[in-house]
């Protein structure tokens, strides 16, 4: 049996965790519960399909990440998890003008050619996409996705680790200190302790650098702050089931159970270090632009605010890989504001690289060492 150390436990470590106790290893998981990591403060929203980015790698690791959901949720129920945050609650993707409308329903019927999961598309007018979302302005028509999902990042981080640990891993709250011999990578030290590992796996997100340093590896990731909001709506109906709300601007808006509304998120480029205050601007910002989209929310309950560290690697393409000049040490990172669609389905990935089996995407696309170069 495989002993394996995974070192960071957002979704990605998490997954990669599941995944690999699934599959037999030895799996010990170590994280130091820093504030501001990503996925604790994450509500993600899994409908790649009508996405404008270009770049094709990007495309084919979000779809992928979003067939990959369901099987796990299938998988992870079974196993007794029912809190897992996530919902195939479908989406509305919003706007006033009736010819963006047009394209987008056209986007997403050429994306289902060869991903039936997006499920029924149709184009709703303003009283139909009032209706699925009382709380929206005036004015918006809609393109419904029914396959789209809205899930929990912390839900499903925790329900991971369950399972996990279900089948065997071991978790532990602390500062790792990667060991080595030579160029080989031999385990862990936390607090003194060494704990020895056949293979390691790094997924720190926003402090893979510190981690990474002390080898002489320069690992290019930067975050980007975020800042989202969770508000408690005065309404009647029941909110777990209402669609996620995609609008043409960065923000967006999540409903689950419990009359929960979730707006996110600032898009925070210039932070000076792992600055996780709440701020006036901040809140600000993700107020203004909710009521804008939701004028009914003006007379909700504020609930919190969450802070995470989205980690980008150069390119804004998630990365996965063995270290170069290193061995039994391997990495993935860069999720950046897909990690709750591209996380799971990466993690499974890491977990097959690590053990050294067939991966089910071309690797070269996410090569490392894209993550390694000078800018």
């Amino acid at each position: 049996m495989k002993k394996v150390i995974v070192i960071g436990s957002g979704i990605l470590g998490a997954s990669t965790a599941y995944q690999l106790a699934k599959m037999g290893a030895d799996v010990l998981i170590i994280d130091r519960k820093d504030h501001g990591q990503a996925t604790d403060a994450a509500a993600g929203i899994i409908c790649p399909w009508l996405s404008q980015r270009r770049n094709q790698a990007w495309y084919r690791l979000a779809k992928a990440g979003a067939r990959f959901y369901p099987g796990l949720i299938e998988d992870l129920t079974k196993e007794g998890e029912t809190e897992t945050g996530y919902a195939q609650v479908g989406a509305l993707s919003i706007h006033h003008d009736p010819e963006k409308i047009r394209k987008m329903e056209e986007r997403a019927l050429l994306r289902k050619e060869d991903a039936p999961e997006i499920g029924d598309i149709a184009r709703l007018n303003e009283q139909e996409t009032h209706d699925r979302f009382p709380l929206l302005g005036e004015g918006y028509q809609s393109v419904r996705i029914s396959g789209a999902a809205r899930v929990d990042g912390r839900a499903l981080r925790d329900a991971l680790i369950r399972s996990a640990q279900r089948h065997g891993a071991v978790f532990m709250q602390g500062d790792a200190v990667l060991t080595y011999q030579s160029n080989r990578v031999t385990g862990a030290k936390v607090g003194g302790e060494y704990f020895p590992a056949d293979q390691t796996v790094v997924c720190a997100g926003a402090w893979a650098g510190q981690l990474l340093q002390p080898l002489g590896i320069r690992f290019n990731v930067r975050f980007q702050k975020a800042q989202i909001m969770h508000l408690q709506v005065q309404h009647e109906e029941d909110t777990g089931e209402w669609p996620v709300i995609m609008p043409p601007s960065d923000q967006y808006l999540l409903a689950f159970g419990e009359q929960k509304i979730v707006i996110g998120a600032t898009h925070e480029n210039e932070v000076d270090g792992y600055d996780t205050r709440i701020t006036a601007g901040g809140m600000q910002e993700v107020l203004n632009k909710g009521l804008e989209l939701a004028p009914g929310l003006a007379d909700s309950t504020f609930q919190e605010v969450r802070v995470g560290f989205r980690p980008f690697t150069p390119g804004f393409l998630p990365v996965i890989g063995a270290m170069p000049g290193w061995d039994n040490l391997y990495a993935a990172n860069g999720l950046g504001a897909s990690g709750l669609t591209v996380g799971p389905f990466m993690g499974s990935q890491l977990a097959k690289l690590a053990l050294g089996m067939d991966l089910d995407i071309d690797i070269e696309d996410y090569d490392l060492r894209l993550a390694m170069e000078e800018n």
